[in-house]
């Protein structure tokens, strides 16, 4: 039986991240429907060119199309040992239309819960490279020369989302969202909290025993 694990969290929780190292641990791939969508956009898969549309109107992709996007890549080889998703599902509707397709599966459900405040430090201090897409921390990460790239010398900006009046307004917008996911799953006994705001290793050990342990949800 597969094993999926379904990564939840603020934008800035570090779900790209976790998502990486778990991967490498467990030789299980980490599937991202925003990648997903830019590839069959490139592509253009019969699925892409219809995503595009709501796209190019800067309007939402309908969940049927996301989740016929993932079905196909859930479908591929190297995910027979199970995946996992990065931010997916972010409402109840597309939780139940992904069930769909991994009804029979183990699933858990990892939270990386954070404090609004550490998050909007957390993104608002972000830079990359507009050269080699480099990704630093005015804080945690700092170039070496202020608002200069390591790697190629390329100057480093902040990227619109991540100002923070846009941080916060993403915020409000992903709670309003979430909390009824969360709860959602929590009533399911397989949803697990985990602080998002520690050290990288200690969050990876934590969700590492969970997956062992084989505890309950809280």
């Amino acid at each position: 039986m597969k094993e999926i694990i379904i990564l939840l969290g603020a934008p800035g929780a570090g779900k790209g991240t976790v998502g990486e190292r778990l991967s490498k641990i467990y030789n299980i791939p980490v599937v991202s429907t925003g990648d997903l969508l830019r590839e069959n956009v490139k592509a253009k898969t019969e699925l892409g060119l219809k995503a595009k549309e709501y796209m190019d109107r800067g309007e939402l992709v309908p969940d049927e199309i996301v989740i016929s996007i993932l079905a196909e890549r859930i479908k591929k080889n190297d995910c027979k040992n199970g995946f996992i998703l990065d931010g997916f599902p972010r409402n109840i509707n597309q939780a139940r239309k992904l069930e769909d397709y991994i009804k029979e599966e183990k699933v858990k459900v990892v939270y990386l819960k954070a404090d609004d405040e550490f998050l909007v430090k957390r993104l608002s201090n972000r830079r990359i490279c507009e050269t080699c897409g480099a990704i630093y921390h005015l804080i945690n990460i700092p170039p070496k020369v202020p608002g200069v790239c390591d790697k190629c010398g390329g100057k480093l900006i902040q990227r619109e989302d991540d100002k923070e009046e846009v941080v916060r307004n993403r915020l409000v917008v992903y709670h309003n969202l979430t909390a009824p996911l969360l709860e959602y799953y929590k009533k399911k006994g397989i949803l697990f909290t985990v602080p998002g705001d520690g050290k990288l290793e200690e969050i990876i050990n934590q969700i590492i025993n969970l997956k062992n342990n084989g505890e309950k949800g809280n």
